[in-house]
């Protein structure tokens, strides 16, 4: 697989209108630097503003994926993503002049048409990777569900199985194993599908507006009991006068580019909507049945990880069962050095909750100790307080861009209660959980345990802190 980051050599346009919105759209792929991802900008909005590509900016899933950022939105991007991972590119700026790029023929063959003639390039900067090591399982009941994502060494792969219930679909099922070889070839021209029953419920809801019969493949799950009833339904649906049934259970008899055209279009669009992962995988994924709406649950699994793995390499984790920041990464997270640095260990990190949890080992060695209070050592509760707060700085640090440059000062503490004494050979574990961040201000609560998590409870109580730069 690819080791650098790459881009493209120079900018590309293409035209065309909106699948739903049926918007006119003219889409323009520039080239970006190194690790800023993949951005979609809106030309037509005063101050041009960008929505990253990330699962944290989708706001809609209802008929594709639509990201949003401060009321801007830009919808159905899947096919789009998937052409640029398709492509192995990593920063991009798609510009836009409306609110939705081109379907042009509802497959990703001319996003991918595009970005080649702009060239591809190199660039020097290392490609960051979700490499998968353990399982991850995604099951929805309701809708019979299931992705799965498996380690595979080193490499990328992909299978999906369809199974519809109709006639003319069948169960389908297809296969990526080589994306560079793959993708362009076999992928990509596949157009996306719908359901003739879908239609008219679709344009109830003011959606489709720039679908045509040749920007998606349309099959035939409804009968007609006269040609009188079939014109007037395509009236009502504003379908061309010459269009017919046919008897291919493809309305139209519209030929397939592939057999299995509509799985490997269920591929294309899993391959987009994991490109909100935010990185590539290397690992192997199996999909059966799935939508936009379960292709985005398992994202947001996926972005999990990604994020959990990121900070890994960062401040270089510990990868053991007994932490994942030692001493040393703490250091570099946090300004705080001897005698002032109270947290040991980090035991764990969850983003996605806004927790994490330390360990202090608190020894008769703390400088503390000789003064609180002679021959009756307790750990003073304004340090256990303090050593909650670092701990519960160390995630709010995750959470801001340029951290190095930021300072966390306390400004409110409330109902902090202390409950048991803390002496030499006790080990706390603090359990901290980031409540809300608005504006340079945070909010937190946490508990401090003796010994264990659900052990006795040493202390407790909520913080507010200000976040400010360094002088």
């Amino acid at each position: 697989m690819l080791v650098k980051q790459r881009t493209i050599a120079g900018k590309a346009s293409l035209s065309g209108v909106g699948l739903h919105t049926g918007n006119k759209s003219n889409m323009t792929f520039k080239p970006a630097p190194v690790n800023s991802g993949i951005k979609f900008k809106r030309v037509d909005l005063e101050n041009s503003p960008e929505i990253p590509a990330d699962i944290d900016h989708v706001i809609d899933i209802s008929r594709g994926t639509t990201i949003a950022l401060d009321g801007v939105e830009v919808h159905t991007v899947e096919h789009v993503l998937a052409a640029i991972m398709g492509c192995e590119i990593d920063n991009i700026i798609v510009e836009l002049d409306a609110n939705e790029p081109p379907v042009m023929d509802g497959s990703a063959k001319d996003y991918v048409r595009t970005l080649m003639h702009a060239g591809i390039v190199e660039q020097d900067e290392d490609r960051d990777y979700l490499v998968i090591e353990d399982t991850v399982h995604y099951h929805d009941d309701k809708s019979n569900v299931d992705i799965v994502a498996l380690p595979l060494k080193n490499d990328f792969r992909i299978t999906v199985m369809i199974d519809f219930q109709n006639p003319a679909l069948g169960s389908q099922h297809s296969g990526l194993f080589n994306l560079q070889e793959e993708f362009a070839k076999e992928f990509a021209p596949a157009r996306t599908f719908c359901f003739l029953k879908e239609i008219e419920p679709l344009i109830q809801h003011n959606l489709i507006k720039g679908g045509r019969i040749d920007n998606a493949v349309v099959i035939v799950d409804r009968e007609f009991e006269s040609e009188h009833e079939f014109k007037e339904f395509k009236k009502k649906i504003k379908l061309d006068d010459k269009v017919k049934l046919g008897t291919t259970g493809v309305l139209n008899d519209t030929p397939l580019r592939f057999k299995n055209e509509p799985a490997r279009h269920k591929v294309l669009d899993l391959i987009g909507d994991l490109a909100l992962i935010g990185a590539p995988i290397k690992g192997q994924i199996l999909a059966a049945r799935p939508g936009h709406k379960s292709n985005v649950e398992f994202t947001k699994m996926l972005r999990k990880l990604y994020l959990q793995k990121k900070i890994v390499k960062k401040f270089q984790m510990l990868k053991s069962s007994t932490g994942v920041l030692d001493i040393d990464s703490i250091m570099k997270i946090l300004p705080h050095r001897y005698p002032f640095l109270l947290v040991d260990r980090i035991l764990s990190i969850d983003l996605e909750q806004n927790k994490i949890i330390g360990l202090k080992n608190v020894t008769m060695n703390e400088p503390f100790f000789q003064g609180h209070f002679p021959g009756k050592p307790i750990m003073p509760g304004v340090l256990i307080v303090e050593a909650m707060a670092q701990t519960g700085g160390i995630l709010l640090m995750h959470s801001l861009e340029n951290s190095e440059s930021k300072l966390a000062f306390f400004t409110t503490m409330d109902n902090v209660k202390f409950k048991k004494q803390v002496i030499p050979g006790d080990q706390l574990i603090f359990e901290m959980e980031i409540l809300s961040t608005r504006r340079g201000f945070c909010r937190m609560k946490g508990k401090a345990f003796k010994s264990y998590i659900g052990g006795e409870l040493a202390a407790e109580g909520e913080f507010s802190v200000v976040i400010v730069d360094k002088q």
